[in-house]
């Protein structure tokens, strides 16, 4: 297994910064957030070509660019292809920084709400911008997120279907978003999009009864609003360690991006995760 921080930890600091930090913690790799003071469409070409000076340097891979271009399902077709301009300029960054795998959104609203034809317009917009990507080598990534189309496997599955560009397009696991939703996050919903599972991602929250202090927030589920904080791994109530059982009964052997959000110090919930999540992977290689 190959472990990833996720920069958007370090977004208060310089992507430089977010990289030597990544590396002091022991990570293999950080996932860029496509957002600035890190990454963006509008990022020189001399900043981008630094990244990989810096990340040749300290032996770290960029396995991810996490975009966040995309919201085709609610966007107007102008929006939507601005977005996809924008999703062009990030595959020739992707293209100097060695990345083969680039996040999009799609958009919302949550999956329990949403109509055929978000499903349908985000498709056609996505299966645009997969086009682009594999021309040059790079696939495509949706993260199974809640207020999204593809809150849960049965939705995720269906948007894949309709793009329909097998291998060219997967998903992210991330089964902290998947516990707001409310679904299925554990072997079940790993065995069902294990041909479609290309990343995962790692964080911890739990459900309490307000929000308003630092680390909490609101979102809209099936259940209504309801309230969350954002925990450290096995202080909240995410069952990771039956995620780890089954990526191992599968033979998962990718990348796996940490991106607590915890209200800790950056440096010191990465590094707290990593530990964490390092000791549930080899209790499963070995039980």
């Amino acid at each position: 297994m190959k472990y990833a921080a996720f920069s958007g930890v370090f977004i208060e600091y310089s992507i430089q910064q977010a990289m030597f930090f990544s590396k002091e913690l022991g990570f293999d790799g950080i996932e860029i957030a496509c957002k600035e003071p890190h990454l963006s469409p509008f990022t020189s070409l001399q900043r981008v070509k630094e990244i990989k000076e810096i990340a040749d340097q300290l032996d770290l891979k960029i396995p991810v660019l996490g975009g966040y271009m995309g919201h085709f399902s609610t966007s107007s077709d102008k929006e939507c292809e601005k977005a996809l301009q924008e999703f062009k300029e990030i595959i020739e960054w992707a293209n100097i920084l060695d990345v083969d795998m680039i996040r999009v959104f799609p958009g919302g609203p949550n999956a329990f709400l949403a109509e055929n034809y978000h499903y349908e317009k985000a498709a056609y917009w996505l299966k645009k911008c997969v086009e682009e990507a594999k021309v040059h080598g790079i696939k495509v990534l949706l993260e199974i997120h809640n207020i999204s189309l593809i809150e849960t496997t049965e939705s995720s599955k269906k948007l894949l279907k309709m793009v329909d560009e097998p291998g060219n397009i997967g998903l992210i696991h991330d089964a902290g978003n998947m516990y707001i939703t409310d679904t299925c996050y554990t072997r079940e919903s790993i065995l069902e999009l294990r041909n479609q599972l290309f990343h995962v991602h790692v964080k911890d929250e739990k459900r309490i009864g307000g929000a308003g202090e630092p680390g909490t927030f609101t979102n809209l589920t099936k259940n209504g609003m309801e309230h969350f904080l954002q925990c450290l791994l096995e202080e909240g109530k995410v069952e990771h360690q039956p995620v780890f059982d089954t990526l191992s009964e599968i033979g998962y052997d990718k990348w796996i991006t940490l991106e607590c959000a915890a209200p800790y110090p950056p440096k010191e919930r990465l590094l707290k995760d990593l530990v964490k999540v390092k000791d549930m992977i080899n209790r499963s290689t070995h039980s």
